[in-house]
């Protein structure tokens, strides 16, 4: 039950924290779509809350399009849609220039991010403000590049748009490799850290035209950033 054994209770409603808890391992990985949850009461004592309590979180979770519930099979982490794993397997490696790429976040991510302020709910605030505590700490470039992509990830969950997500979720398996680099060195992290404080205030706020202005000036430094360690980009 890797993952699930890290819940660690806070001051929100329990609901919330659940939630939370349940994107975070979906956004970093631990949790890959089509994996099955426990079942309910396996789950509840694991995460030592109330069966009501993780209902409550299950029905967030289902209408955002995170999990489904299916009778007989138990809850599922939902796949990115059909299309897009097919546009993504059938892309070649020279089709997905980095420059192509780069142009598709400085797209999607902005919007998202605006969308995020107008709909992120307090459990999707949450696990963006824990992410952030974790980048704040002296991290390897490895660890720093995980939470840059778990940010990403959750601040695309809390625009509850599925499609973004999933586009986001490709973005990111396409550039992983080349984000290294702007994690390269501990200036480097702490800029990275700093984009992502003003992007969650913005989105705190709820004020959407700030929180796209904040990504697009956090991808703009990204850029510098790669283009100081791979000339090329």
């Amino acid at each position: 039950m890797d993952g699930f054994d890290a819940f660690v209770r806070q001051s929100i409603s329990v609901s919330s924290e659940i939630v939370a808890h349940i994107e975070t391992l979906i956004s970093n990985g631990t949790l890959a779509p089509g994996t099955k949850l426990p079942p309910e009461r396996e789950l509840a004592r694991v995460l030592k809350v109330s069966r009501a309590s993780l209902r409550e979180a299950m029905h967030e979770l289902e209408a955002k399009r995170v999990v489904e519930r299916r009778p007989g099979r138990g809850t599922i982490v939902l796949e990115a849609p059909a299309h897009v794993r097919v546009m993504y397997e059938e892309m070649s490696e020279s089709e997905r220039t980095l420059r192509d790429v780069a142009e598709l976040r400085e797209t999607i991510e902005p919007k998202f991010a605006q969308l995020a302020a107008e709909r992120a709910t307090r459990a999707s605030l949450y696990a963006l403000e824990r992410v952030l505590e974790t980048s704040a700490r002296e991290l390897s470039r490895e660890q720093s590049l995980k939470a840059d992509i778990t940010f990403h990830m959750l601040l695309a969950q809390a625009s509850q748009n599925p499609l973004m997500v999933a586009l986001n979720s490709l973005s990111n398996r396409w550039t992983e490799s080349v984000r290294a680099y702007s994690h390269g060195d501990a200036a480097a992290r702490r800029s990275s850290h700093r984009g992502h404080r003003l992007i969650l205030d913005a989105v705190r706020s709820g004020n959407g035209a700030a929180a796209r202005d904040a990504m697009l000036a956090h991808l703009a430094d990204v850029a510098v950033l790669t283009k100081s360690s791979l000339p090329s980009f």
